[in-house]
């Protein structure tokens, strides 16, 4: 039998399982019995016309299926199948060096002390630390995959660092943004980022860009630096870093994370594939869960953005191996590293033979957040109850039946007293189990998956369904301060 190899957001909808096993004879059979097996992937594989979605990629053992014969793509009983989905080519080839300044800056003999270790290496040597401290990288993001980069780049003897990222430390940030310490909550991140990068190397120069990365300004600020290192959470910023790239010609060393499993490779290097070789479109807004919503072991970081600096310092120092035309896949979770094979399409819009995209285009858009917004807009119609009117309902004794959709794992963090845990993926299959003339007030973690149960609720004919606005975290708030905020 065939093995599919699970990835953790799929999960959910195979039982836990990380692995399947499928009687099939080409690559679309095993799916369409994986589907069979747990119906609730469909809509993750498969878009509403039948066709496999654009954004999630399979591969009968270390081929990607685009290349060969697609869904007809024969499988054995020894074949694995990976899939691939989006987190957010050629073979491999060596590093070429990166075009070095007309004149390498020298160094002092304290720096040759503190960068002893790397100066005794062939690889590095006197010349290869000069072309550290000459060089310019730009770090986009400087939350769980920017921590690791701006430690590692800075201790490396990198010269100068730019920084662009507008948010500012949460407290839960630091189970994995080691940049970061207690006493920067609530500080810019891109302040407590380079306080941190700057005792770590005091000649290290920090360029700060307080501003989100957009279509206006993307040129302008990645046009100074040689490598970029993609630390972003979020597909418009993903798509825009990449065909900047693309069209400044700029390495971009890339790492995604979720829950347990990380992806890295390098991007457009050395006529490689670009991030829209790999995932030609985003996956539609919501599909795809957050670190926010879905999670993030605090070390898996540590590890990809660590992988991500190692091939920054290789192209700066033209040695080794690079990512690009391979895709690292890390699982944490059963201490797992796979290697995949990327090609360059030459149809891409970006990278590819005649392409169509020649400037930077609206990323909101392309990546759908607009049509995301008017469905959000169209939940805010739905009747909605504050948790201080929860609670006056609750105390006065109404028959109110509490509805909580979120995760188990969610559910034992923190819970409403009284209230019936169906987490959302599973509601279709449990609506038969509610009372349909019943008084309903549907809860998760914030409003939006409930709000997207209310609208499943109202078009099955419940009529009496209300949103909690705020969710359990605005609960703890107002209302019960002993219910933990996550």
């Amino acid at each position: 039998m065939a093995t599919i190899l699970i990835p953790t957001p799929l999960r959910q909808f195979a039982g836990g399982a990380d692995t399947v096993e499928v009687e099939a004879s080409t690559a679309g059979e095993a799916l369409r019995e994986l589907v069979a097996a747990h119906p609730q992937i469909e809509r993750n594989l498969f878009s509403d016309a039948g066709r496999l979605r654009s954004f999630v990629n399979v591969y009968v053992d270390d081929d990607d299926i685009r290349y060969l014969d697609r869904e007809d793509t024969p499988v054995s009983a020894t074949s694995v199948l990976t899939i691939v989905p989006s987190i957010a080519g050629g073979a491999a080839a060596a590093v070429g060096a990166m075009e070095p300044p007309t004149a390498l800056p020298e160094l002092s003999n304290d720096e040759i002390l503190r960068y002893s270790r790397h100066l005794i290496l062939p690889e590095v040597g006197m010349e290869g630390q000069r072309r550290l401290k000459g060089a310019r990288v730009l770090m986009v993001g400087t939350g769980g995959l920017g921590a690791p980069l701006g430690l590692y780049l800075a201790a490396a003897g990198v010269g100068r660092i730019g920084i662009v990222d507008f948010d500012v430390v949460d407290e839960s940030n630091l189970q994995r943004q080691v940049i970061h310490g207690t006493k920067d909550v609530g500080r810019p991140k891109i302040d407590s980022a380079a306080e941190t990068m700057r005792d770590i190397n005091p000649k290290l120069v920090v360029e700060k860009f307080g501003t989100a990365l957009t279509s206006e300004n993307a040129l302008e600020i990645i046009a100074d630096y040689d490598v970029v290192v993609d630390g972003t959470d979020n597909f418009p910023t993903r798509y825009l870093v990449n065909d900047a790239c693309v069209l400044l010609g700029k390495p971009n060393a890339y790492g995604s994370i979720f829950r347990f499993e990380g992806q890295a490779t390098v991007f457009h290097h050395e006529d490689g594939p670009c991030y829209r070789c790999l995932y030609p479109e985003p996956p539609p807004p919501g599909l795809v869960p957050s670190c926010a919503e879905g999670g993030v072991l605090g070390i898996l970081p540590a590890i990809i953005g660590s992988i991500q600096a190692t091939e920054a310092v290789k192209i700066i120092l033209g040695k080794g191996t690079s990512l690009s035309g391979r895709l690292l896949l890390y699982d944490a979770l059963n201490m797992r590293f796979r290697e995949l094979r990327l090609r360059r399409n030459p149809d891409c819009p970006v990278c590819g033979d005649r392409p169509s995209v020649r400037e930077l285009i609206d990323y909101q858009q392309f990546c759908g957040i607009p049509q995301q917004a008017a469905a959000e807009a169209a939940l805010e119609g739905l009747p909605e109850i504050t948790p201080l009117q929860l609670r006056d309902r609750l105390s006065d004794g109404d028959d109110v039946f509490v509805l909580d959709v979120r995760e188990p794992h969610e559910f034992e963090i923190a819970r409403i007293p009284g209230s019936t845990l169906v987490p959302l993926g599973t509601l279709p299959q449990h609506v038969h189990e509610l009372d349909a003339t019943a008084d309903i007030v549907v809860h998760c973690k914030s409003g939006y998956r409930s709000g997207k149960a209310q609208r499943l609720l109202k078009d099955m004919g419940f009529s009496r369904v209300t949103n909690l606005t705020g969710g359990i975290l605005r609960w703890s708030t107002e209302v019960d301060p002993s219910v933990p905020r996550y």
